[in-house]
């Protein structure tokens, strides 16, 4: 991230056309994850604009939507901090997925185009070559990345607006499993991706539920 300017050069993350905020957000969230930036480490904005070649603005914005994700707690008084989370918060995060989930996938299987179908095999594509390289950053990114997809198959712009962010909150439980889980999570996924392309809504909803129930079973072995 050294040398990234507002302008972004043709060989940063900027130049696929994010707007630097997003670039910088992407950056910090890996770090997070990555347990590079510990829970309960204070960020500093001066410090982290100096170490990704930036200006303070975009370090703000991208703190903004990395607090509003969970990632990042920001308090008046004591400053700014990466969040951590309970197994409480953990479970309770994997309750509201049990409720949206399966209906997201269900509502997917009645409107999903094959348009959309290929974006969603896409996303497979690109996660077999990750999980094959032991790429775990990019595995929990495109593990966000289907999820929220499947969200927006579903055409309901209500269940769009609090699923997403649930789903990016999520790329944290799916990270700390990752290197046990990803073979099983991608399976998972290719049988619901058929399930929504047959348009069987009742199954679409099974695979669904059987996958927050294997991956909320996989959080509980790992402690």
């Amino acid at each position: 991230m050294a040398g990234m300017s507002d302008s972004s050069s043709p060989d940063t993350l900027g130049a696929a056309h994010l707007p630097l905020r997003d670039v910088v957000a992407t950056e910090l969230r890996r770090l997070i994850l990555s347990g590079e930036l510990a829970p309960g480490e204070r960020l500093i904005e001066d410090r982290l604009a100096q170490q990704m070649g930036v200006s303070r603005n975009p370090v703000r914005e991208a703190i903004r939507v990395l607090s509003a994700e969970g990632f990042i707690e920001v308090t008046a008084r004591r400053g700014t901090f990466v969040a951590s989370m309970s197994a409480v918060e953990a479970m309770n995060l994997f309750e509201v997925r049990l409720a949206l989930e399966p209906l997201g996938a269900r509502l997917a299987a009645r409107s999903a185009t094959p348009e959309q179908l290929g974006q969603l095999a896409e996303i497979l594509d690109r996660a077999r070559v990750a999980t094959d390289a032991g790429n775990l950053d990019s595995l929990a990114e495109l593990n966000t990345e289907f999820h929220s997809q499947v969200f927006q198959l579903s055409a309901n712009s209500y269940l769009i607006g609090m699923a997403v962010p649930m789903v990016k909150r999520a790329q944290w439980l799916f990270r700390h499993s990752a290197a046990n889980r990803a073979p099983h999570s991608w399976t998972e996924h290719q049988d619901l991706i058929e399930a929504i392309q047959a348009g069987d809504e009742e199954l679409a909803e099974s695979e669904a539920r059987h996958h927050v129930l294997a991956a909320r079973a996989s959080f509980l072995r790992l402690g």
